[in-house]
C-alpha cells in the first residue's frame, strides 16, 4: 500500500513538473508575450505618456528596419498643403473643381461623377470592395479614399500617375469606370453658359478645355485634408485626450509593431511601394501591382502604401478590398501570408518576394486592441457636405 502510494505521489509531481514546463514553454513556442496586469498597463501608459508629451524629435527612439526599401520620417502634424506653380490654388478654382466632381455629365452615361466613387459621407470612399463604373462593371482595385492626396507624389494604387492632374483625368476616360472621352467631357461642360462664366472667372477667359478641367478638380482635391484627429490635438499638446490604450499603442506602432517602417510622416505613408504577400500570383485575385506600370520584376506585387489617416473609416482594406481591421491586424502579427514557389515556379522571374519590412511579430490580444485604439485615434471627425448646385 505505502508502495502505490509512491508511485501515486511520483506521477502526480510529474504531472504537474510537465504542466509547468508546458505552461512555460508554450509563450516561447508561440512567440506571443504575456499580457501586462492592469496596473502593469496603466504604470506603462503613464510613463509613456510623459515620454510623448515631448516633441517628437524627443520620442523614445523608433525600432525601423534595416533595408534598402526604408524611407523614414517621424510622425507629425500635417504640413500645409503645396499647390504646383501650373496649377496656382484659387478659391474660385478650388469651388469649381468641387462642381465638377460632382457633375455626371462628365461620364459617357451622364450618370457616374468623381463623387460616386470618392463620397463626402463615406470618408471620401465608396465603403465598397471594388468600385462600381459604367454599366455596374467593376474594377479589380479597392477605392482609396482622396482625403490627404496633396502629400502624395504619385497616385492609385500602382501609382500610375505623377499628379493629382493626371489622377483627375483617368477614370474619366477609364472604359470601365466614367467610360468618357476628353472630348465629350468637354462638350458636355462648355455647353453649359453657367460652367464657360465660371471658367472665365478661374482661368480669364470662357475656354473649356480637357486640362483646366484636370486642373480644377486637382485643385479641390488638394483641400481635402486631415489634421483635426485626437492624434493631432494630442500633438497640440492636450496630452489627456489619448486613451491610455492609444498611448501604448502608439509606442508599438513605432516599435514593437514595426508599423513606422512603412507608414511614417506627418501622413502615414512612405509614399513606397511595397509587396505584403497578398499578390495572389498564379491564383484568383492575382493583381501584379506596381508591375504593371514599370515592367520591373522586383515591382511585382509591390502596392503604394496608403495614410492611415482616418483609416477606421474607410473600410474594406487593401488594394483588393477584402479585409476588415481586426483581420488585417491580425495578418500583420502573423507575417503576413508565407509566399512559396511550386515546383512550377521555382525559376519563374516574376515569382514575387514579399517586402523584407515584414515580420513576424506574434502581438497578444493587449497589443493588438491597443494597437487599433491608437488607429481610432487617428480618426477625422465627421463633417456633412451638402453637393453642390451645378451650372
Amino acid at each position: 500500500m505505502r508502495h502505490l502510494k509512491k508511485i501515486f505521489i511520483f506521477v502526480a509531481v510529474l504531472v504537474i513538473a510537465q504542466a509547468l514546463l508546458q505552461a512555460q514553454s508554450e509563450p516561447r513556442r508561440r512567440g506571443v508575450r504575456p499580457e501586462l496586469s492592469g496596473k502593469e498597463a496603466a504604470n506603462l501608459a503613464k510613463s509613456l505618456r510623459d515620454a510623448y508629451a515631448k516633441p517628437p524629435a524627443e520620442w523614445p527612439k523608433p525600432t525601423l528596419i534595416e533595408s534598402p526599401e526604408l524611407k523614414f520620417s517621424e510622425l507629425g502634424k500635417l504640413p500645409e498643403p503645396i499647390h504646383p506653380k501650373d496649377n496656382p490654388f484659387s478659391r474660385e478654382k478650388a469651388d469649381l473643381g468641387w462642381k465638377l466632381f460632382n457633375d455626371v455629365r462628365l461620364s459617357g452615361s451622364k450618370q457616374i461623377a468623381c463623387a460616386s466613387c470618392h463620397d463626402p459621407d463615406l470618408a471620401w470612399a465608396d465603403g465598397r470592395t471594388l468600385a462600381f463604373g459604367h454599366d455596374r462593371q467593376t474594377g479589380k482595385r479597392n477605392t482609396p479614399s482622396i482625403l490627404n492626396g496633396a502629400y502624395f507624389s504619385e497616385f492609385f494604387w500602382d501609382g500610375r500617375s505623377s499628379s493629382l492632374e493626371s489622377q483627375a483625368r483617368n477614370p474619366v476616360v477609364s472604359e470601365i469606370e466614367m467610360h468618357s472621352t476628353p472630348d465629350f467631357a468637354v462638350e458636355q461642360i462648355g455647353a453649359v453658359p453657367g460652367y464657360r462664366k465660371l471658367f472665365a472667372q478661374v482661368y480669364g477667359d470662357e475656354e473649356v478645355n480637357f486640362d483646366r478641367i484636370a486642373n480644377a478638380i486637382a485643385c479641390f482635391e488638394r483641400t481635402v485634408v486631415a489634421g483635426r484627429s485626437d492624434f493631432d490635438k494630442f500633438l497640440d499638446g492636450k496630452h489627456d485626450v489619448l486613451s491610455d490604450s492609444a498611448i501604448r499603442g502608439l509606442h508599438l506602432f513605432r516599435t514593437t509593431a514595426g508599423c513606422i517602417n512603412c507608414h511614417n510622416g506627418p501622413n502615414f505613408s512612405d509614399n513606397q511601394y511595397h509587396n505584403l504577400g497578398l499578390t495572389y500570383y498564379g491564383r484568383k485575385f492575382e493583381d501584379l501591382g506596381r508591375y504593371a506600370v514599370t515592367k520591373q520584376a522586383v515591382d511585382v506585387g509591390r502596392f503604394r502604401t496608403p495614410t492611415l489617416r482616418n483609416i477606421t473609416r474607410t473600410a474594406p482594406y487593401m488594394h483588393n478590398g477584402l479585409f476588415e481591421l481586426d483581420g488585417l491586424l491580425n495578418m500583420y502579427s502573423a507575417g503576413m501570408p508565407a509566399i512559396r514557389p511550386t515546383a512550377t515556379q521555382a525559376n519563374d522571374p516574376l515569382f514575387p518576394v514579399k517586402s523584407p519590412l515584414i515580420r513576424k511579430l506574434d502581438l497578444n490580444a493587449q497589443e493588438l486592441a491597443d494597437l487599433k485604439a491608437f488607429l481610432e485615434s487617428l480618426e477625422e471627425p465627421k463633417l456633412r457636405r451638402r453637393p453642390p448646385e451645378l451650372p
